[in-house]
C-alpha cells in the first residue's frame, strides 16, 4: 500500500522500521537523503529530541530535617500546651537600693517588679556594687517582708556608705544565730523585726497553641487523561517515571517543609492578624523572648565573643554538650576562630579534638570542639543558606544561626500516664483515637479514583495541627548579624 500524493520521497511506514524512505533528518534545513521538499523543518518543529530525565540543578530542595535531628514529636489532645520550669534555687535579688541616710545600713531589695522580699534575719548576705566593684559580707539584723527593707551590719566596714546608692546585688550565703537561739525569734529587744521567712518554692509557667496548617493540589480530569512521562528521582527517594502526580509529590515535598519551617518561625498574634489568627511561638520567638541573643559573631572577635557566651550559659543550666545550626559564613567564623586557637599552619600542641594531629587540624571543616567545659557539634543548617528562605537575606537582624543544648528533661505525660524524658525542643501534634492530625492526606473530587464530589478533577489535601514547645530557653543561643 502507498499514500497519494507521496511528499518527496519520504514514505510513512506502517510499523517502526529503520528505512531509508522514513528517514529524517535533524541536523540541518536540507531534509533527508532524498527529499527535495526539505521536510526536516517540519520535524524539526514539531518532533524535538526530548530529555526525559529531569535535570536537578537545585540539589536537594528540601529544608526539613533540623527539629528530626533535634528534637522529638508526640501527641496532645487540647488546644494549648503548658509546661513549668523551675525557678532558680537560690536567694538573690539584682536592682537593690540604699533608701536611708548616712550611716547607710538599710538596703532596699525588692524593687524589681514581681519580687518579694523573703530574707530572713540572722541571714548572712553578700552585697556587691557592680559600679564601683565594691564588696561587703553582712549580717541581716531586721527584715520587713512588706517594704522589702533589710537592715544589716558589716563583718568588715562601719557601713556601707562607700556604696552606690542604687544598682546593688544582694545574695544570701547563709546565717549566724547566737547560743540558744531559736529561728522564729531571731533577733530580741529594739531590733526585733520579722521572724524566719519559709521561703516557698515558686515556678514558671509557659504556653503554646498549635496551629493548623493546610495545602492542596488539584488536577483536572482533562489533564489526567493526557499522560506525559517524567523520570524524577525526588528528594523524598521517590524515582521512576511520573506523570501529573510529580506535582502532587512537591505539593507534597513543599508542605512537610512548611511543617518545619513554621515551627521555626512562628509567631503570637499581638498586631493586627490577632482579628483572624492566633499565632504560635516559634523557635526564633522563644529564643528572642526568654533566650540569649548573640549579636554581630565575626572572625575577628570570635574567640572573646564566644567566651562571652560561655560566661553566660555558665549562669543558666550549664548544659555540657550543645549543637551548632549555622550558616555559611558563620561556620566560616568558627572554622577561622578555632583554627586560630590550635596554632594555624604553624602548627600547636593544641590538637585534643583531632589526636593532636596538626595535619587533620588543618582541615577547616570542623564538626566538633571543646571549649572550657563545653563540648559543641557544628553542623551547616541548609535552612539559613537557600535562597529561597534565610539565605535571601544578610545584614541587620539576620538569623545566621542557633546553639541548642542536647540536654533533656523529665516531665509526666498525660498520654503516657509516666514520667519520661524528652528533649528541651519537641513538637506536639493534636491526635486522638479518633482522628490523628499529625501528617494527613486525602483525595476529593471525581477523577483519580476519587469519588466524592461532583468535581471534575482530583484534589489532593494536606492538614497538620501542631505546635512547638522550646523548653529552657534560658540555655539556647540565637545568631544575629549587625
Amino acid at each position: 500500500m502507498s499514500l497519494t500524493p507521496q511528499f518527496g520521497k519520504i514514505v510513512p511506514s506502517q510499523s517502526q522500521e529503520l528505512l531509508n524512505s522514513n528517514y529524517l533528518q535533524f541536523d540541518s534545513t536540507a531534509g533527508g537523503a532524498y527529499d527535495a521538499e526539505k521536510t526536516s523543518t517540519f520535524a524539526q518543529q514539531y518532533l524535538p529530541e526530548i530529555y526525559e530525565q529531569e535535570v536537578e540543578r537545585y540539589g536537594n530542595r528540601t529544608l526539613s530535617g533540623f527539629l528530626r535531628m533535634v528534637g522529638a514529636e508526640m501527641p496532645m489532645t487540647s488546644d494549648q500546651v503548658i509546661w513549668s520550669e523551675q525557678n532558680r534555687l537560690h536567694i538573690a535579688y539584682d536592682g537593690c537600693t540604699l533608701p536611708g541616710g548616712a550611716p547607710q545600713l538599710t538596703i532596699k531589695v525588692n524593687n524589681v517588679a514581681g519580687t518579694t522580699n523573703v530574707i530572713s534575719p540572722r541571714a548572712t548576705v553578700v552585697v556587691l556594687d557592680p559600679a564601683t566593684g565594691l564588696e561587703e559580707k553582712c549580717l541581716v539584723t531586721d527584715s520587713n517582708t512588706t517594704t522589702g527593707v533589710i537592715t544589716v551590719q558589716p563583718y568588715i566596714a562601719a557601713n556601707l556608705n562607700a556604696f552606690t546608692a542604687t544598682g546593688l546585688k544582694v545574695f544570701v550565703y547563709g546565717s549566724e544565730y547566737a547560743k540558744g537561739g531559736d529561728v522564729t525569734n531571731a533577733i530580741a529587744g529594739a531590733n526585733a523585726g520579722t521572724s524566719y521567712v519559709s521561703v516557698e518554692p515558686t515556678f514558671t509557667q509557659f504556653a503554646n497553641s498549635p496551629i493548623i496548617l493546610k495545602s492542596k493540589y488539584v488536577v483536572s480530569g482533562s489533564d489526567m487523561a493526557q499522560i506525559g512521562w517524567v523520570e524524577v528521582a525526588t528528594e523524598d527517594g521517590a524515582s521512576g517515571y511520573l506523570w501529573y502526580l510529580k506535582a502532587e509529590s512537591e505539593t507534597r515535598l513543599r508542605f512537610e517543609d512548611y511543617l518545619e519551617m513554621s515551627m521555626v518561625e512562628a509567631e503570637k498574634a499581638t498586631g493586627a492578624a490577632a482579628a483572624s489568627a492566633n499565632g504560635s511561638e516559634g523557635l526564633f520567638a522563644a529564643i528572642n523572648d526568654r533566650g540569649n541573643v548573640q549579636v554581630g559573631f565575626t572572625a575577628a572577635a570570635g574567640l572573646d565573643d564566644f567566651d562571652a557566651i560561655l560566661k553566660n550559659l555558665d549562669t543558666q543550666g550549664a548544659i555540657e554538650e550543645n549543637m551548632l545550626f549555622l550558616q555559611r559564613q558563620t561556620a566560616l567564623d568558627f572554622d577561622d576562630m578555632l583554627a586560630s586557637i590550635s596554632g594555624g599552619a604553624a602548627g600547636g600542641t593544641a590538637f585534643g579534638l583531632f589526636e593532636n594531629s596538626e595535619e587533620m587540624a588543618l582541615n577547616l571543616g570542623f564538626s566538633g570542639f571543646r571549649r572550657g567545659s563545653y563540648d559543641f557539634y557544628k553542623t551547616d543548617w541548609k535552612y539559613l543558606n537557600d535562597a529561597s528562605t534565610r539565605g535571601a537575606i544578610d545584614g541587620i537582624n539576620s538569623i545566621e544561626g542557633v546553639l541548642v543544648p542536647a540536654g533533656t528533661s523529665t516531665v509526666y505525660d498525660q498520654i503516657l500516664g509516666t514520667n519520661i524524658r524528652r528533649p528541651f525542643l519537641h513538637v506536639r501534634y493534636r491526635a486522638s483515637q479518633a482522628d490523628d492530625r499529625r501528617m494527613k492526606s486525602w483525595l476529593t473530587g471525581s477523577a483519580g479514583g476519587a469519588f466524592t464530589s461532583t468535581l471534575d478533577a482530583m484534589e489532593v489535601n494536606f492538614l497538620s495541627e501542631r505546635c512547638l514547645v522550646v523548653q529552657a530557653a534560658n540555655n539556647f543561643v540565637l545568631f544575629k548579624g549587625v
